[in-house]
């Protein structure tokens, strides 16, 4: 059965709905126009949707970049983002900070970095939300959006060449993560190293479950 899935899009200006892939989406509220009382405080999201490029994400520093655009936009401000992806200079356990996380719906995803890597972490398809709080995609819903790029194996170091740094969409792969904690692979629970994709492209991505979404982090 389809599912209709809301995505919240940084740029779009008005509603639409995108009948062949059943999507509705909207656009980001301008934090200008939030009260102080309703700009939201978390530490952890998945972004809801990619750059544009698939892996291409002009680097970690275009990937953590992208993170903040995201948070700030739903008012989320005073807090240094980092995309949880390795790469060959700099493993995604080392640059996400010390925890706690909260995500948007202020529910708690992990205390510390080790708790994060354990089986003691609180990641699921509940609570492993947008930075707007909104559930993403799951195996089973259409379409599928559960495999989340990382580049990293269980402990959260480097696995593979991670489409080149995150500088391609062409040839290469990443490995992935199943946010729902479910789905084939070596390890089809493990929420940041189930397999790896198929390509880096996009279109690659999406044949196997994937959108090129990835996890964000604050750092402090």
């Amino acid at each position: 059965m389809s599912t209709t899935q809301a995505i919240i899009n940084p740029l779009a200006k008005e509603d639409s709905y995108d009948f062949q892939s059943s999507i509705y989406r909207r656009p980001v509220p301008d934090s200008r126009n939030l009260c102080s009382g309703a700009r939201r405080r978390y530490e952890f999201f998945i972004t809801n949707v990619n750059p544009g490029n698939g892996a291409d994400l002009d680097g970690l520093t275009g990937a953590d970049a992208y993170c903040g655009s995201l948070a700030e936009a739903v008012g989320v401000t005073g807090k240094t983002w980092a995309a949880y992806l390795s790469s060959s200079t700099e493993n995604a356990r080392d640059r996400i900070g010390t925890g706690p996380w909260t995500n948007a719906n202020g529910v708690a995803v992990a205390q510390s970095v080790d708790e994060l890597h354990s089986e003691n972490n609180n990641l699921a398809k509940e609570t492993s939300v947008s930075e707007t709080g909104e559930i993403i995609n799951g195996r089973g819903d259409t379409p599928n959006r559960h495999d989340i790029l990382t580049g990293s194996n269980l402990d959260g170091v480097l696995e593979g060449n991670a489409c080149e740094d995150w500088t391609t969409s062409s040839e290469g792969s990443a490995m992935v993560g199943h946010h729902d904690r479910t789905g084939g692979g070596d390890h089809p629970t493990a929420w940041n190293a189930a397999h790896p994709s198929r390509g880096c492209g996009i279109e690659a991505l999406q044949g196997t479950g994937e959108d090129g979404l990835f996890y964000c982090f604050a750092t402090n």
